[in-house]
Formats: C-alpha cells, structure tokens, sequence
C-alpha cells in the first residue's frame, strides 16, 4: 500500500510539473526585478532583514538599513586605541606619498596642482564611510588621469581655455560617480568584466609607457609639446622642440634633466632599500615628499629659476571650494563628457576592485563589489561638487597603507585630514618646487603598473588572452587609450 501511494504521489508531481511547463508563469516585468536589485543592495536580504516588524522595531530597521550603506558604523564601536595608533602611523606615511604623487597627477590630467590635493581630501573621507576595504588609498591616478588627458582635450583645449576644461572635467568627474552609483545599484559590475584580466594588463603597461613618455616634458623642461598620447607624437615632438630651440639660437638647460634625473635615482634607491629591509617600509613611502622638500630649498636657496629651471609657482590652498555652479549640465558638451564619464568609471572601478580584493585576500575578507561601486560613485559626485576630480584606489598608495599596518579605514581619513592641513598651511611653499621633481615622482610610480611576469604567465596558459593583452599594450602605445580600450573589449 506504501509503495501504491507513492507511486501515486510521484505520479501527481510530474503532471504539476508538465502542467507548469506547458503553462509556465509570466516573467516579472522589467520596472520589477530593477526594484527589487535596488531593494537587495540597499537593504540586503529585502524583507526578512529590515521589513520584519515582528522582529525589529522601526529604529532597528533605520540602524540595520545605515550599516549597510555606512559600513564605519559597524566597526567603529568595536575600533580601539591600539588600532588607531596604527591607522594614525599608516595615513601620515601615505599622506607623505599623497602629497607629491596628487600635485603630479593633477598636472598630468592638466589641471592646476591644487586639484589634486583637493581631491586627495573629499573622496578618501567619503570612502571611508562606505567603503568595504581596510587597505585601499584613495585619491588621484595615473591611469586615470592620462584618460582625462587625452579625451577631455579633444572638447575643449586645456591651454586656450583653461577654466572651460576644468568645468569638464569636474562634469565627466560627476558623470563618472552617476555611472558608478548606477552600477552598484542595478548590480551591473559584470560590465567592469569587459575588461579581462589579460586586457587589462596589457593596457596598464601601455598606459605606464605613455605617462612616461608625457613625463619627458617637465623632465627636459620643454615648453611645447604635442597633446596627443601615442608614442611616435610624443617622440616627434621631443625631437622637434629640442631641434627647433636650438635652430632659434636658444641654449638647452640641461639643469631641469640633471634634477629631476638625480632625484628619481633617490627614490628608487630607498625603493630599494625598504623590498630589502621590510622595517624601512617607510623610507620609499617619504622619499617624494623628501625629494619635493629637498629640490625646492635647492632651487630657492640657488635661484634656479633664473637659470632656465622650470617651477610649478602658485598653489592654490584652503578648504576645498565649491564646483557646483562650475558642471555643464547645457550645451554641446554634454554628450561627451557623459560618454568620457563612462570610459573613466570602468577602468576607475576595475582598478580599484582588483587592487581592494588582492590586499583583502591577503588579510582574508571578503570584499563587497557592490558596495565598492557604491561607495566610489558616492565619494566622485561629492567630489565633482567640491573641486575635485575622478578619484579610485591607487596601488602604489594602498602597498604602502598596508605596509605601514593600515587596520581600518581610519588611515584614509587621518591622511585626508593632513592633506588638508597642508593646503590650509604649506602650500606657499611650494612655489618653487621644479616641474622635472614631479616628473620624476610619477615615473617611479610607474613600474608597478608594467607586470611582465604575468604577461608571461598569459602567454603560456592561453594564447588567445595573450593576443588580448597585446592589443590592447599596442592600442594604447601606438594609436590612443581610448582605441586600447576598444581593442581589449572587442578582443
């Protein structure tokens, strides 16, 4: 009799199931499953995590709901004085980097100097608070700031109208945080998948060899060259400024290379010494602030200047102004700056996600891609309202937070707080800091984005992501970044 009614049992559920296949449900409508991805990444778990009023009361659903969005209020009161004594030695070692490398990269992205600084104060306060990693540095980028460099020129001409390309940038800056919100949001980060890994180091080493390139400016201490970024232009007009100031009867000053020159053997000599003796973490981290400090007392207590050695000159300080009214929301230029914003929050938050999950697997976290896309789209709309433009992680910046024993995300606050201090009091001192020092700065960064033992390792597992990272490597040196780019996700 058992064996009958379950035979009967078995036989009813496959006609429920033929019946469910033959008339299977409506798919929910689009408006729908967007609701409900917003309601999963806001309040996680949807109604069994901040709707159960049998539960929860109303102010257990607000706190729940805030911890989510703001994950600082869940470790902050667990967070003790011996961590913070650790954060503290970690944000004053990175802010020491942070100086110097936001100066460099501001110039890099054609910006005023001071726009680095800024953007070294809002964006890591904001991250702070919503981030998910305990490691990553925020602030300006190489990367990302030869993208700006080479897309926003083409709208508007950073020499001819300086305050115009600045109002674009802090647009895209905006547009780039929408973008990024928006992929936290509706859970699109499989677009930052596009971009594979072999692509993607393929373009980081074309990119390092193009910002190098651009370095030859400040280091030659030219003062015309080619907006364009692949290797023959930048190389032609090396040629062509060097040959036409001679032609003009105008004597080269080789006092701009001998600096900047002498200056990058100091920082990759302690580079070296801190790989040796891990102790001396810090000597390589403080090395650019030391050889911004020790270059501009040479040039003021020499008056180089006057002897052909270029300087940087005003840096504006203060608190962060506001850029409000400066974004283009009219006008011809909307377009683009919004199509600039979506190129640069890709490869913003593909940087930032790859450097924030190889230090969280160090430390074995696990890192919430989600919240990470949320909490960088947050920290750039705030920025591009407070003069600041794009920010993501930077890796040279994170090895060195964790290095120093970084413990929490206090570290980008504390360095935050002390950049801050310095636009507020040093910033007139660095009227005579040389242009080739901040070249120099950005070229020792740079070998930590050419990773040839992994472009060895693709090559011997797959051939065909070899070809990938290739074309991309070649797009960026030979044609443009944003033709690498168009290489690496059409491969």
């Amino acid at each position: 009799m058992r064996e009958q009614g379950a035979f009967h049992l078995e036989e009813h559920g496959q006609t429920e199931r033929s019946q469910w296949v033959l008339d299977s449900p409506n798919p929910p409508p689009l408006w729908k499953k967007l609701f409900s991805s917003v309601k999963e990444t806001i309040l996680p778990h949807g109604n069994k995590f901040c709707f159960s009023s049998k539960r929860k009361t109303s102010h257990g659903h607000a706190l729940s709901c805030l911890k989510n969005l703001f994950p600082i209020i869940s470790w902050l009161t667990d967070y003790k004085a011996s961590m913070f004594k650790d954060d503290l030695l970690a944000g004053l070692t990175l802010a020491s980097l942070c100086i110097p490398q936001s100066i460099g990269y501001a110039t890099l992205a054609k910006v005023a100097p001071e726009y680095g600084l800024y953007t070294s104060v809002v964006p890591p306060l904001i991250y702070a608070m919503m981030g998910s990693s305990r490691e990553i540095a925020i602030g300006p980028v190489a990367v990302v700031s030869i993208l700006l460099a080479s897309l926003v020129p083409k709208v508007e001409d950073p020499v001819a109208n300086p305050n115009a390309y600045r109002n674009l940038v802090f647009t895209v800056t905006f547009f780039t945080g929408i973008f990024q919100t928006a992929f936290g949001v509706f859970r699109l980060g499989f677009l930052v998948d596009f971009l594979s890994h072999a692509a993607l180091v393929g373009f980081m080493a074309g990119a390092a060899i193009i910002i190098g390139l651009q370095q030859l400016k400040g280091l030659l201490g030219l003062s015309h060259f080619t907006s364009k970024t692949d290797v023959v232009s930048v190389l032609a007009s090396v040629y062509k400024s060097l040959h036409n100031q001679i032609a003009s009867g105008e004597k080269w000053n080789p006092l701009n290379f001998v600096l900047g020159c002498s200056f990058l053997i100091f920082i990759l000599i302690t580079r070296f010494i801190g790989r040796r003796n891990r102790k001396l973490f810090w000597l390589p981290a403080i090395s650019p602030l030391l050889s911004v400090i020790l270059s501009t007392l040479i040039v003021y207590l020499s008056r180089a200047d006057k002897h052909g050695v270029n300087i940087i000159k005003h840096v504006k300080g203060g608190l962060n102004p506001s850029s409000l009214h400066q974004l283009q929301f009219y006008g011809p230029h909307v377009g683009q700056a919004a199509k600039i914003g979506l190129i640069c929050s890709v490869i913003a938050l593909t940087e930032a996600i790859a450097v924030g999950r190889s230090f969280a697997s160090i430390k074995g976290y696990h890192l919430d891609g989600n919240k990470e896309m949320l909490s960088m789209g947050f920290m750039n709309i705030a920025g591009s309202l407070s003069s600041c433009y794009v920010a993501t992680g930077s890796f040279s910046r994170t090895a060195v937070n964790f290095s120093a024993g970084c413990q929490t995300a206090v570290s980008n606050i504390v360095m935050a707080v002390t950049v801050f201090v310095s636009l507020e009091l040093f910033t007139r001192l660095l009227y005579y800091t040389p242009v080739a020092i901040l070249a120099s700065i950005i070229l020792s960064a740079l070998p930590g984005l050419i990773d040839l033992s992994e472009a060895c390792y693709i090559w011997k597992v797959d051939k065909l992501d070899f070809l990938a990272c290739i074309g991309a490597f070649l797009g960026v040196l030979f044609a443009s970044v944003e033709i690498g780019l168009l290489v690496a996700v059409s491969l």
